[in-house]
């Protein structure tokens, strides 16, 4: 049994990650979590109580952080402000979260001597053109370009510098888009689901034709366990998916499962700076890992989130309409 501090474990793929923890393993979960707007107490409260236990903190209080750390195996560090949207209109907040806060964890993490496996994202190697055979490697050079993957690509240095400068125990992983359950209503997908619920049509991004490698939540967090498993310390695995579907296939799919014709959507603004195309090369995962997804059918997995968030409007409702009139101020 292993003792985990998960940061941001009531966010997204945080808490899909306790999720899998809880179901996978007898590990026990300590999650550290300021339940922002994108994080939530409901994630977690179908999991027992003697298992996991919730901390509402910021991961950059360092007196919290080294009262916490103490007593864990390892910690797992989820946490990060991540919506490309809100970084362009307010960055500082990022800087705040995913770099001060990282710096703080990973001096807890060797003031401690505690593992520590740190969750990153494609982002921070910019993109690649439509046309490129070629796909994001552990030796991709980074080129981020906004707020958000700039702040990643800034975290996942400190991690690198941490482990050679001061020996800490410590893997980093970065990965493609994620969709799935506890996904906010501000993401691409739920986004799309929940308007259509509601009758609304889609909104896309200019032309759409910007490609993202799509993973269920419920692979990257078996992929993140299998690093902090089997992972050698020092290193950067991807994790990705063959997902690969631009953003117009996405909306059609998605309008197609709610009987609507597939072209009814509606144009809006792109995003500034707009990266064209995602796509990861899990070869380093899958042959010295053994690790492989178990949700590579784009649509069936969609079903479930589909389905799942019909479950569940009682936990998304709250937060759709401040969310749409955010995107209509930007003309999105």
């Amino acid at each position: 049994m292993r003792r985990m501090l998960v940061t941001g474990g009531a966010g997204f793929i945080g808490s899909n990650f306790v999720h899998h923890v809880i179901n996978n393993s007898d590990d026990h979960v300590t999650v550290l979590d300021k339940l922002t707007y994108a994080g939530s107490r409901e994630s977690l409260a179908e999991l027992p109580s003697d298992r996991v236990r919730l901390v509402v903190g910021d991961i950059a209080d360092e007196a919290l952080v080294n009262e916490l750390v103490p007593g864990h195996d390892v910690i797992v560090h989820f946490a990060a402000e991540s919506h490309n949207d809100n970084s362009l209109r307010g960055p500082r907040v990022f800087v705040e979260t995913n770099v001060v806060g990282t710096f703080v964890l990973l001096e807890a993490a060797r003031k401690h001597e505690v593992r520590f496996h740190h969750i990153s994202t494609d982002e921070v190697y910019g993109d690649l053109e439509l046309d490129d055979p070629e796909r994001f490697t552990e030796s991709t050079p980074y080129q981020p370009s906004s707020p958000y993957s700039s702040t990643k690509a800034g975290s996942d240095l400190l991690v690198r510098a941490w482990v050679r400068s001061f020996g800490i125990q410590a893997t980093i992983s970065n990965c493609s888009n994620n969709y799935g359950p506890w996904q906010h209503v501000e993401k691409f997908i739920p986004r799309q689901i929940t308007g259509l619920i509601d009758g609304v049509r889609p909104r896309l991004y200019g032309e759409g034709h910007q490609v993202r490698d799509w993973i269920h939540a419920e692979d990257h967090s078996s992929a993140v366990l299998a690093i902090i498993e089997r992972g050698t310390i020092g290193e950067t695995y991807l994790i990705g998916a063959d997902g690969e579907q631009n953003n117009r296939q996405v909306i059609e799919r998605v309008l197609t499962k709610f009987g609507r014709p597939a072209d009814d959507f509606d144009h809006v603004a792109d995003r500034p700076g707009h990266d064209l195309r995602y796509a990861i090369d899990w070869t380093k995962l899958r042959t010295e890992l053994g690790w492989q997804p178990q949700h590579q059918d784009f649509d069936a997995a969609l079903d479930g989130v589909i389905d799942w968030y019909r479950a569940h409007e009682d936990w998304w409702r709250p937060a759709k309409a401040a969310t749409e009139a955010a995107y209509a101020a930007q003309g999105q």
